[in-house]
Protein backbone atom coordinates (compact mmCIF):
# COMPACT_ATOMS: atom_id res chain seq x y z
CA UNK A 1 0.00 0.00 0.00
CA UNK A 2 2.72 2.33 0.86
CA UNK A 3 4.59 1.62 -2.40
CA UNK A 4 1.45 2.54 -4.27
CA UNK A 5 0.85 5.94 -2.33
CA UNK A 6 4.96 6.79 -2.97
CA UNK A 7 4.39 6.01 -6.65
CA UNK A 8 1.23 7.72 -7.24
CA UNK A 9 2.82 10.59 -5.53
CA UNK A 10 5.77 10.78 -7.75
CA UNK A 11 3.76 10.35 -10.72
CA UNK A 12 1.77 13.21 -9.54
CA UNK A 13 4.26 15.89 -8.91
CA UNK A 14 5.98 14.75 -12.30
CA UNK A 15 2.95 15.72 -14.03
CA UNK A 16 2.46 18.85 -12.40
CA UNK A 17 6.10 19.65 -12.92
CA UNK A 18 5.41 18.95 -16.41
CA UNK A 19 2.06 21.05 -16.67
CA UNK A 20 4.07 24.16 -14.92
CA UNK A 21 6.58 24.46 -17.72
CA UNK A 22 4.90 26.88 -19.24
CA UNK A 23 4.63 29.17 -16.61
CA UNK A 24 8.23 29.50 -15.43
CA UNK A 25 9.36 32.22 -12.64
CA UNK A 26 11.26 35.29 -14.18
CA UNK A 27 14.18 36.74 -12.11
CA UNK A 28 13.88 40.37 -11.64
CA UNK A 29 16.52 41.15 -14.21
CA UNK A 30 14.85 39.67 -17.23
CA UNK A 31 11.54 40.47 -16.73
CA UNK A 32 10.05 42.37 -19.23
CA UNK A 33 9.66 45.88 -17.11
CA UNK A 34 13.37 45.49 -16.36
CA UNK A 35 14.22 45.04 -19.55
CA UNK A 36 12.08 47.35 -21.59
CA UNK A 37 14.18 50.69 -20.27
CA UNK A 38 16.97 49.48 -21.48
CA UNK A 39 15.38 48.24 -24.83
CA UNK A 40 13.57 51.83 -25.45
CA UNK A 41 16.90 53.32 -25.79
CA UNK A 42 18.91 50.56 -27.83
CA UNK A 43 15.65 50.21 -30.17
CA UNK A 44 16.75 53.34 -31.78
CA UNK A 45 19.68 52.40 -33.56
CA UNK A 46 21.62 49.61 -35.41
CA UNK A 47 23.26 47.51 -32.54
CA UNK A 48 26.47 46.89 -35.21
CA UNK A 49 28.72 46.99 -31.62
CA UNK A 50 28.16 46.42 -28.33
CA UNK A 51 25.72 48.73 -26.90
CA UNK A 52 27.94 48.88 -23.25
CA UNK A 53 27.44 52.11 -20.95
CA UNK A 54 30.61 53.73 -20.92
CA UNK A 55 29.80 56.48 -17.74
CA UNK A 56 26.93 54.68 -16.43
CA UNK A 57 23.83 55.43 -18.79
CA UNK A 58 21.02 54.88 -21.15
CA UNK A 59 22.51 53.62 -24.90
CA UNK A 60 22.01 53.84 -28.01
CA UNK A 61 24.44 52.47 -31.34
CA UNK A 62 23.36 53.95 -34.38
CA UNK A 63 25.53 52.68 -36.66
CA UNK A 64 28.78 53.97 -36.28
CA UNK A 65 27.94 56.14 -33.32
CA UNK A 66 27.73 55.39 -29.50
CA UNK A 67 24.86 58.03 -27.99
CA UNK A 68 25.12 57.85 -23.92
CA UNK A 69 22.74 59.89 -22.43
CA UNK A 70 23.29 60.38 -18.30
CA UNK A 71 21.22 62.59 -16.29
CA UNK A 72 21.64 63.80 -12.20
CA UNK A 73 19.03 65.57 -10.06
CA UNK A 74 20.82 68.39 -8.52
CA UNK A 75 19.04 71.10 -5.97
CA UNK A 76 18.08 73.78 -8.95
CA UNK A 77 17.43 71.28 -11.62
CA UNK A 78 18.80 68.29 -14.02
CA UNK A 79 22.31 68.18 -15.12
CA UNK A 80 22.60 66.63 -18.55
CA UNK A 81 25.09 64.83 -19.84
CA UNK A 82 25.28 63.55 -23.53
CA UNK A 83 28.29 61.34 -24.20
CA UNK A 84 28.64 61.55 -28.68
CA UNK A 85 31.71 58.98 -29.80
CA UNK A 86 32.08 57.54 -33.21
CA UNK A 87 33.76 53.76 -34.12
CA UNK A 88 34.24 50.32 -32.00
CA UNK A 89 36.48 52.66 -29.76
CA UNK A 90 34.48 55.24 -29.17
CA UNK A 91 35.86 58.77 -29.59
CA UNK A 92 34.41 61.62 -28.37
CA UNK A 93 33.10 63.93 -31.36
CA UNK A 94 33.78 67.02 -30.03
CA UNK A 95 33.17 69.56 -32.82
CA UNK A 96 28.85 68.21 -33.50
CA UNK A 97 25.98 70.83 -33.32
CA UNK A 98 23.70 69.22 -30.21
CA UNK A 99 20.51 70.32 -28.76
CA UNK A 100 18.10 68.22 -26.57
CA UNK A 101 14.40 68.56 -26.87
CA UNK A 102 12.74 67.90 -23.39
CA UNK A 103 8.83 67.35 -22.93
CA UNK A 104 8.25 67.91 -19.51
CA UNK A 105 6.10 65.93 -17.66
CA UNK A 106 3.21 67.91 -18.25
CA UNK A 107 3.52 68.19 -22.03
CA UNK A 108 5.35 71.53 -21.98
CA UNK A 109 8.57 71.23 -24.43
CA UNK A 110 11.47 73.00 -23.96
CA UNK A 111 15.01 73.41 -26.34
CA UNK A 112 18.20 73.28 -24.94
CA UNK A 113 21.73 73.93 -26.40
CA UNK A 114 24.19 71.50 -25.41
CA UNK A 115 27.74 72.50 -24.83
CA UNK A 116 30.96 70.97 -25.93
CA UNK A 117 33.07 69.59 -21.88
CA UNK A 118 36.89 68.84 -23.52
CA UNK A 119 37.55 67.98 -20.09
CA UNK A 120 35.18 65.52 -19.68
CA UNK A 121 35.02 64.70 -23.28
CA UNK A 122 30.80 65.48 -23.70
CA UNK A 123 27.44 67.75 -24.01
CA UNK A 124 26.46 69.06 -21.06
CA UNK A 125 23.02 71.33 -20.18
CA UNK A 126 20.93 72.70 -16.91
CA UNK A 127 17.63 71.78 -17.47
CA UNK A 128 16.52 74.16 -14.96
CA UNK A 129 12.91 72.10 -14.09
CA UNK A 130 12.25 70.39 -10.46
CA UNK A 131 8.70 68.95 -11.05
CA UNK A 132 8.51 65.48 -10.69
CA UNK A 133 7.02 62.24 -13.55
CA UNK A 134 8.95 61.33 -16.91
CA UNK A 135 10.75 63.60 -18.94
CA UNK A 136 11.11 62.22 -22.35
CA UNK A 137 14.44 63.76 -23.99
CA UNK A 138 14.77 63.87 -28.51
CA UNK A 139 18.92 64.75 -28.54
CA UNK A 140 19.38 66.03 -32.09
CA UNK A 141 23.14 65.98 -33.29
CA UNK A 142 24.57 66.82 -36.55
CA UNK A 143 27.97 65.64 -37.17
CA UNK A 144 29.57 67.02 -40.52
CA UNK A 145 26.07 67.58 -42.11
CA UNK A 146 24.77 64.04 -40.73
CA UNK A 147 21.83 63.78 -38.57
CA UNK A 148 22.37 61.59 -35.51
CA UNK A 149 19.71 61.32 -33.09
CA UNK A 150 18.97 59.07 -30.18
CA UNK A 151 15.47 59.63 -28.21
CA UNK A 152 15.97 58.66 -24.08
CA UNK A 153 13.90 59.29 -21.02
CA UNK A 154 13.87 59.88 -17.27
CA UNK A 155 11.58 59.88 -14.02
CA UNK A 156 12.34 62.67 -11.93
Amino acid sequence: MKTKFVVLGSLGLIFLGACNNGNQVVSPDSSPAAVNHSAEATSQGDTTHAAIPQAGGQVIESGQYHLEFVHAAEPNGTHLDFYLQSGNNHEPIPDANVTAQVQLPDGTPKTLNMNYDAAGKHYTAMLPEQGSGEYKIAILSEVNGEKVNGRFAFKR
